[in-house]
């Protein structure tokens, strides 16, 4: 059993900020693979469903970022998981928006829904940093991440979350170079191969005898006519 853990804020105020694009993610995965009801659990929100045959539980905490790993370590302990078992997707200022990374344990960079699971099941987690870019102003930070995306951010916000949810089956098996390859191809498709021009025809060969008629002088026209004749 696999826990995929959305962070974000709760309410209507943060349903569209950056700082809840960890649970924009997961809900693009429990629409695309019908993943059943959420129901309250765990102070949060948990759904249920299967992923290339891998049992996976949502859980959206809402007892807001900084309090994170209370939903998640009550969660843990219940289901009898270990750190191993969990994946955390998360807003990440340090990535370019539409850019995606998979990382397993470390540090918690001064993210506050880190810090608080690190206090709760500890650093070896899996992590999915979702980039949304920085503001260039580290005192703009907490109004930039609380900021609705903007229409134009759809652009890449889009494919970004269809490319989450096709490729979930990879990363419920383990597979995170998989995971992120079919992120990276929705994001950025390949171009097309441009078409291959037809070859030009050789020209027709003329016959061995005669020059081309482009060639022939007006006396030359007239004896080859009445040769022919």
């Amino acid at each position: 059993m696999k826990l995929f853990v959305g962070l974000g804020n709760p309410g209507a105020r943060y349903a569209d900020t950056r700082h809840n694009i960890g649970w924009m993610a997961v809900d693009a995965i429990a629409r695309a693979h019908g993943f059943g009801p959420e129901r309250a659990k765990f102070q949060g929100r948990l759904c249920e469903g299967a992923l290339g045959g891998e049992k996976v539980l949502i859980l959206k905490p809402e007892t807001f970022m900084n309090l994170s790993g209370q939903s998640v370590g009550e969660a843990v302990r219940f289901l009898k998981l270990g750190p191993a078992d969990v994946t955390v997707f998360h807003d990440e200022l340090d990535l370019e928006p539409g850019r995606l990374r998979c990382k397993q344990g470390g540090g918690h960079a001064g993210h506050n829904g880190l810090r608080s699971l690190h206090q709760h099941i500890g650093p070896d987690y899996a992590r999915v940093r979702l980039g949304i870019g920085h503001p260039g102003d580290r005192n703009r930070v907490a109004d930039y991440v609380l900021h609705p995306f903007h229409k134009l951010d759809r652009v890449w916000l889009d494919p970004l979350l269809d490319g989450i949810a096709e490729g979930a089956p990879k990363l419920a098996s383990g597979d995170a170079a998989g995971f992120q390859n079919a992120v990276a191809l929705r994001v950025t498709p390949p171009k097309p191969k441009a078409p291959r021009a037809a070859p030009t025809p050789a020209p027709a060969p003329q016959a061995a005898d005669q020059p081309p008629k482009a060639d022939l002088s007006p006396l030359e026209r007239l004896k080859a006519r009445f040769s022919r004749d």
